[in-house]
């Protein structure tokens, strides 16, 4: 965090504080005590902020009405325990942050009935807090591509990081907050899945979704539609990646089969599972390079052991006709012949170039035996050869 030091790292600091500071949670009292504020912070007094900052009638700096399309003017939301939505909410937030920080939940409370969640969103009722004073001069970032945008801009963050902290003082908290835990203290972070209907997980996003929604006059869905919803958004990944390493193995299989395969017996896959489309094509044979009776392609490899010093590497090039006038190691030059001061590195190994410029590990005994290198090379016409990437071998 100190070594980024921007408004992200200030707020990663200050939500890991809060965290571990006022809203770890000891007891079930506690857990239900921080549902409550979570509900009023995130749906009432940030929105009632907003709004104040920025009434109804608000206008730009250039006098246009500052509610235009698609902004929609938001209405901040009053706790009430008889919403069933409400109770709910209450419900999936208090099991979830229970079990994170391993605090035993009754059992009236797991009951996945309307009752068991009145009773929840009822303790929660009980719980005082304080009446929204709104802050004047507070500056709320309406820009949505500026660094940190969307905190203040109408109850989308936790609220835990204040716009006047510094990153010291965040940190400050944060080491605070570390020193007081008990021994042995561990989080338990809570994996998201949606297709099981007992862990609260998708009552707590439906819950989350419909309150923002009803904040901003946007139509609430059923628990069903947010499933529906989420499951497009997480599995998608997984599937695409499924049908990517099928594709793969049915051409491993060609691989790996006794009797070798034309190219033409190949396929490349073009697949779109939003069309869908699946188009299979033969692959293009790889450019093949000749020169001096050498043939080659970029899926070759050429490899000189030895331990060689630069002056051998190119004088191995220089043997196959080959003016070799740039050498890299990853992103790091360990050679090119326009620069005079790099002469003083011909008779130096590879390997001591490697660990000195490129900055690689290599132990010296042991560990890693080599290093790729690429090199760009000329003809004797002075025309650039793609060779293959060359390994040195200690």
């Amino acid at each position: 965090m100190k070594a980024a030091a921007d408004g992200a790292a200030r707020e990663q600091a200050a939500r890991v504080a809060a965290a571990l500071g006022e809203d770890a949670v000891a007891d079930w009292p506690g857990v239900v005590a921080w549902a409550r504020r979570t509900f009023q912070a995130s749906f009432h007094d940030r929105v009632a902020q907003l709004t104040h900052t920025f009434p109804e009638d608000a206008t730009t700096s250039t006098g246009a009405p500052f509610w235009s399309p698609p902004k929609r003017f938001p209405r901040p939301l009053d706790y009430d325990p008889a919403d069933p939505a409400q109770a709910a909410l209450m419900q999936a937030a208090a099991i979830l942050k229970a079990r994170v920080y391993g605090v035993g939940v009754p059992a009236w409370a797991l009951e996945r009935t309307p009752a068991g969640a009145r009773a929840v969103a009822d303790a929660a009722a009980a719980v005082a807090v304080p009446a929204f004073v709104p802050r004047e001069g507070l500056k709320i970032e309406t820009d949505p591509k500026a660094e940190g945008a969307g905190g203040g801009g109408g109850g989308g963050g936790t609220g835990h990081a204040d716009p006047g902290e510094d990153l010291a003082a965040a940190l400050a908290r944060l080491d605070t907050a570390a020193r007081a835990l008990p021994p042995a203290f561990a989080l338990a972070p809570q994996p998201f899945e949606k297709d099981d209907d007992t862990n609260f997980h998708m009552a707590l996003v439906a819950g989350l979704a419909n309150m923002r929604a009803r904040c901003y006059a946007i139509p609430e869905v059923d628990a069903l539609a947010a499933k529906l919803i989420a499951g497009k958004i997480v599995p998608a990944i997984a599937t695409a990646t499924a049908l990517a390493t099928g594709l793969v193995c049915l051409e491993a299989y060609k691989v790996l089969a006794l009797a070798p395969k034309p190219v033409e017996a190949y396929r490349n896959t073009f697949a779109n599972l939003a069309l869908p489309l699946f188009a299979a094509a033969e692959p293009v044979p790889p450019k093949k390079v000749e020169h001096g009776g050498l043939a080659w392609t970029l899926w070759d490899r050429w490899t000189i052991g030895g331990d060689p010093t630069l002056q051998q590497v190119l004088d191995w090039f220089t043997a196959k006709g080959l003016d070799a006038y740039s050498l890299s190691c990853g992103p790091c030059l360990l050679y090119n012949s326009l620069f005079p001061r790099h002469r003083d590195r011909l008779g130096r190994k590879m390997r001591d170039l490697a660990v000195e410029v490129a900055k690689l590990d290599l132990p010296a005994e042991g560990g890693r035996r080599k290093v790729d290198v690429v090199v760009a090379c000329e003809d004797a016409d002075g025309e650039d050869l793609d060779v293959p990437l060359v390994t040195i071998e200690f």
